[in-house]
């Protein structure tokens, strides 16, 4: 076959570029990443500029996850494609070792494209390997993650001195279900920070996303907080929810369907860039300051963690 009919025959191939590029295993997408360190929307709202995230696509299904526009550009749907087509990096480990041999130490943020303790976690068993490259490196990095999952791998981010950020915006059941349905429920959640803090890893809770006129009232987030106080979390990170483009249609469209009543409300509160009101977020992270500050607990983004000497210095005999 030559050149010009090679051609036709891909011109001709309408599967997503994912499909044509990975190799479908176990369900998954499985693709060997050119890098795997990559710039932080500055829409995330977290405190890193720099993530590592071993899968795209995450099996928890949050509706409200500003990470699902990265779908599109495999030829994907940011909806239920983000949810049902998790795209794993199965070369992650060698490719992050060789990005962090010239990496400036800036903090990471590991599992911001997808949950890396997600259910394809335990297929592809990423994250030990990766915990280690980032630890013999010394570069501080945060976990974030709605998963149970992370524990198995305690000792190794305690050794490493990571910092753990479990999600919970909200501890209402109803609505859980509703916006995090493959996630666990908030009581599961606030019993991982117990856990990760007894085993000695620096955990924190990231409040994120507080929903506007669902989850934001005074008595919602004073509960949310009080649970998280008493769960023995190291501090909270108020996020209001994000709606870049892909997110935005997704979770509107939900919206329409669920409390239609709200949508024009959200219209409002948003601009295109899929961030809320500044006079609204920092009435709502104000208020959850002042929460905090009543049950003792540190607000907002953390100080990094101290980067450790990437060798141990000899002492002297």
């Amino acid at each position: 076959m030559g050149w010009d009919a090679l051609s036709l025959v891909d011109a001709v191939d309408e599967r997503p570029p994912i499909e044509r590029r990975a190799v479908v295993r176990d369900g998954f997408y499985e693709t060997q990443a050119r890098a795997v360190i990559e710039r932080v929307p500055e829409t995330a709202g977290i405190a890193q500029s720099w993530a590592l995230s071993p899968y795209r696509g995450c099996a928890h299904a949050c509706r409200g996850c500003g990470a699902r526009s990265g779908h599109r550009r495999l030829g994907l749907d940011a909806g239920r494609d983000f949810d049902t087509r998790v795209v794993v990096k199965a070369n992650a480990v060698s490719r992050l070792r060789a990005e962090l041999a010239r990496w400036g130490g800036e903090p990471l943020a590991v599992g911001v494209s997808g949950d890396c303790y997600q259910p394809a976690e335990r297929v592809y068993t990423l994250m030990p390997g990766l915990i280690a490259a980032l630890g013999e490196a010394a570069v501080p990095f945060t976990v974030y993650t709605r998963s149970p999952l992370v524990l198995r791998d305690a000792a190794l981010l305690a050794e490493a001195g990571a910092q753990v950020a479990v999600s919970i915006a909200f501890v209402d059941e109803r609505i859980r279900r509703a916006v995090e349905p493959g996630a666990g429920g908030a009581q599961s959640r606030l019993e991982l920070v117990s856990a990760l803090v007894e085993a000695g890893v620096d955990c924190r809770v990231l409040m994120a996303p507080v929903l506007p006129l669902l989850s934001d009232a005074a008595d919602q987030l004073a509960a949310t907080v009080r649970r998280i106080a008493g769960a023995g979390a190291r501090g909270v990170e108020p996020v209001v929810l994000r709606l870049p483009p892909g997110t935005r249609e997704w979770y509107l469209g939900w919206l329409a369907e669920a409390h239609p009543h709200l949508v024009a409300r959200y219209e409002e509160l948003y601009d295109r860039a899929g961030l809320p009101s500044p006079g609204y977020e920092q009435r709502i992270t104000g208020q959850i300051a002042q929460l905090c500050q009543v049950y003792g607990l540190p607000c907002g983004a953390p100080p990094p963690p101290v980067r450790r000497p990437r060798f141990p210095q000899l002492s002297l005999v």
